[in-house]
């Protein structure tokens, strides 16, 4: 079983200078995006919370069920004052984080590649394989995909068999359609790579470092900021980045946060900021 975050350690790095502040708060005065709306205290109370809510979860299981469980997400949930207009595409949108939820040592990846016009399956796979570091266990053609995953539970087998999936973003509009909606639900839709750049490791680094918001057609972003496996300082981090990332992406900005909270995917979401009435 995953094990839960370890408390953080009680010393607290000296923050920002005199100058940053001034800056940060000129920032925010301008409405530039930042992330000082959200408390960081009130992000790590909410984030120990749910840490102790996981232990308490695993301890009251047996035994025997504690090394079949995966690691927690931790999600921020943030809640729209009105829908995007623009949110109309399946497109994952890419937000930095400091600690990356998947580790290129250990995690497998699925690589989707045009094999047409000269630039064939064969090629992307030698590349790949010259890449020891880039953690690509298995490279699919659009071609192999259509012939050999038509059915549901072959498309749901290939779902749960690489840890993310990426793609180069020349095929991506057709994606959906062969992968079906399993992929969407289980939100490993694949993320786009630029192929067409010969740092191929570079591109698939930077794709596996980040983190990924999707603005759909509701009023409810969601966006992965940790696991159980990490700590709650590398959390705590990662939230407040993801914070800073996912609302420079939203149309209006600040001006359209509702609410944010911070949840687990059975626990019950804990507020960390609302937006005072318009």
């Amino acid at each position: 079983m995953a094990k839960p975050p370890a408390r953080s350690s009680a010393s607290k790095k000296s923050t920002k200078s005199t100058t940053k502040n001034a800056s940060a708060a000129a920032a925010a005065t301008a409405g530039a995006n930042d992330a000082s709306r959200v408390d960081v205290d009130q992000v790590r109370k909410a984030i120990e919370a749910l840490a102790t809510h996981i232990e308490k979860v695993a301890s009251e299981k047996p035994q025997s069920a504690l090394f079949e469980d995966e690691a927690e997400t931790f999600s921020a949930l943030i809640s729209l004052r009105r829908t995007p207009k623009e949110a109309t595409s399946a497109r994952l949108v890419p937000v930095p984080i400091p600690h990356p939820l998947l580790d290129l040592a250990s995690a497998e990846l699925c690589l989707i590649v045009k094999d047409h016009q000269g630039e064939g399956h064969k090629e992307a796979k030698k590349r790949v394989a010259e890449m020891a570091k880039c953690g690509v266990a298995k490279v699919l053609g659009i071609s192999k995909l259509k012939a050999n995953y038509k059915a549901h539970e072959q498309k749901r087998k290939l779902c749960d068999s690489y840890d993310m999936f990426l793609a180069d973003d020349r095929v991506l509009p057709l994606l959906p359609k062969l992968l079906g909606k399993n992929f969407f639900k289980k939100k490993k839709q694949p993320v786009a790579v630029d192929l067409t750049k010969k740092d191929w490791v570079a591109q698939i680094q930077r794709a596996v470092g980040a983190t990924y918001l999707h603005v759909s057609g509701g009023t409810c972003v969601n966006v992965k900021v940790g696991k159980s496996t990490m700590e709650v300082d590398e959390i705590v981090e990662n939230t407040m980045a993801a914070i800073e990332g996912a609302v420079s992406k939203i149309p209006r900005r600040w001006g359209n946060i509702q609410s944010i909270y911070i949840k687990t995917p059975d626990s019950v979401a804990l507020p960390v900021y609302v937006a005072p009435p318009e």
